[in-house]
């Protein structure tokens, strides 16, 4: 049987987090995304097992400081794609200067030298992964699509969209629609037939 789902990342990471921090009995507190406090000081062996369990998830920590500067921009933008209502209408330029506080030329500069893409392209990957989601729901339009990730029209969107994944959104919205029936169907022939492995 197959089954569809949603889910949030960050809430998932951040449960991970919790999970796997609780089970090796390691005060904490959560910061920001990508960002924890330990209360204590942990050993080396409980640190070490706490690296190894999180490596199961795809969870790195992070021990340089360029690294953790990459991963706070990147985190500060996947904020503002998904939960863009919480921010005043600022640029993300000034947003991720005034969060970080540093020039956003370094910020950039660090950037695209440690990912080896620029700040806007990554941007623009998030709100496409972003897009998909959302159309994958079905409960926007592609116009309030376009309006929730601020792009000033559908074809802006559906350019973007296009050079990204190759597909117009459209196309996209066609293809996870056939996938969906055909898994319907594949439910129902195993219901209406159960001796269908």
């Amino acid at each position: 049987m197959k089954v569809n789902f949603n889910y949030d990342g960050n809430i998932a990471c951040r449960a991970i987090l919790q999970d796997q921090l609780e089970k090796l009995d390691i005060k904490y507190q959560l910061l920001d995304l990508g960002q924890i406090e330990i209360s204590d000081d942990v050993s080396e062996e409980n640190f070490t097992a706490l690296q190894d369990s999180l490596k199961k998830y795809a969870i790195h920590i992070i021990d340089n400081p360029k690294g953790q500067l990459i991963q706070k921009i990147k985190d500060a933008i996947i904020e503002i794609v998904y939960e863009k209502d919480k921010f005043p209408n600022i640029t993300i330029s000034q947003y991720l200067s005034d969060k970080l506080n540093l020039r956003y030329g370094y910020i950039t500069n660090v950037f695209s030298e440690y990912t080896h893409t620029s700040i806007e392209n990554f941007i623009i990957i998030q709100k496409i992964e972003r897009a998909k989601k959302l159309i994958i729901e079905e409960k926007l339009t592609l116009t309030e699509i376009s309006h929730e990730l601020n792009y000033s029209s559908v074809a802006y969107l559906s350019t973007q969209f296009k050079k990204v994944t190759g597909l117009t959104p459209s196309m996209f919205k066609r293809i996870v629609g056939k996938r969906r029936e055909l898994s319907n169907n594949e439910v129902v022939k195993r219901q209406n037939n159960p001796d269908i492995l």
